[in-house]
């Protein structure tokens, strides 16, 4: 059931509280250069960060370039991140992104949002995330499961769709705190919003949460 949505000043006080609790809030994997995020960030998807994190250091030592993966062996590649949930057509996005990267814009990484997605297995999420923490554009608020669940169970977004929650979180959070958003609600997830057992009676939002009182005993 999709909880009631806060008004926009109780939404407001509500991102103020989470933000000010969770100021060291920050992207969650590791990475050295642009390309090392672009790739950790195609292999993220519904795999645990701690996954992603073990196994990278591997994969970087053996592949350090745009150019090393557009010529990488698919099965090569798949069984460095053979961790990963779907590793094969990771694997397979990987390199066919670092084929359109070489061929259509020199082997240099993107800087616009319109360009990154139109590469394979980047979504608008992933832009976002090599935008802002690769070259420190911030175009919108990346959304990922966290944000999916956090955002419509304490009442900020209505919507089940990521472009929706990330466009109805854009219109509560000041600009200037959009490029760490996602990672505070990430950040308060796993502290205290977990998925099944929330503990709402540490909640520093339990006051204003619509589904306050539904574990505030926990």
């Amino acid at each position: 059931m999709q909880s009631a949505l806060l008004g926009k000043e109780e939404a407001k006080k509500a991102i103020a509280l989470l933000r000010s609790s969770y100021k060291d809030a920050h992207y969650y994997l590791d990475f050295k250069n642009d390309i090392d995020l672009v790739v950790a960030a195609i292999i993220s998807a519904q795999t645990r960060d701690e996954v992603v994190n073990s196994i990278t250091p591997a994969l970087f030592s053996r592949y350090r370039t745009v150019q090393d993966y557009a010529r990488a062996d698919e099965a090569e590649l798949a069984g460095y991140i053979s961790r990963v949930s779907f590793a094969a057509a990771k694997a397979k996005n990987i390199i066919r992104t670092c084929s359109a990267i070489m061929e259509r814009h020199g082997g240099k990484i993107p800087r616009t949002m319109e360009q990154l997605v139109e590469l394979p297995g980047i979504g608008r999420k992933t832009a976002n995330t090599i935008l802002i923490n690769a070259y420190g554009i911030v175009e919108g608020i990346p959304v990922d499961t966290w944000v999916i669940k956090l955002s419509g169970r304490i009442g900020l977004s209505g919507s089940k769709d990521p472009e929706g929650i990330e466009r109805d979180l854009m219109g509560l959070v000041d600009r200037e705190d959009w490029r760490n958003f996602g990672y505070v609600l990430k950040a308060h997830g796993k502290a205290i919003c977990q998925s099944q057992v929330p503990l709402c009676s540490k909640c520093v939002i339990n006051k204003l949460c619509p589904k306050n009182g539904v574990a505030k005993n926990r």
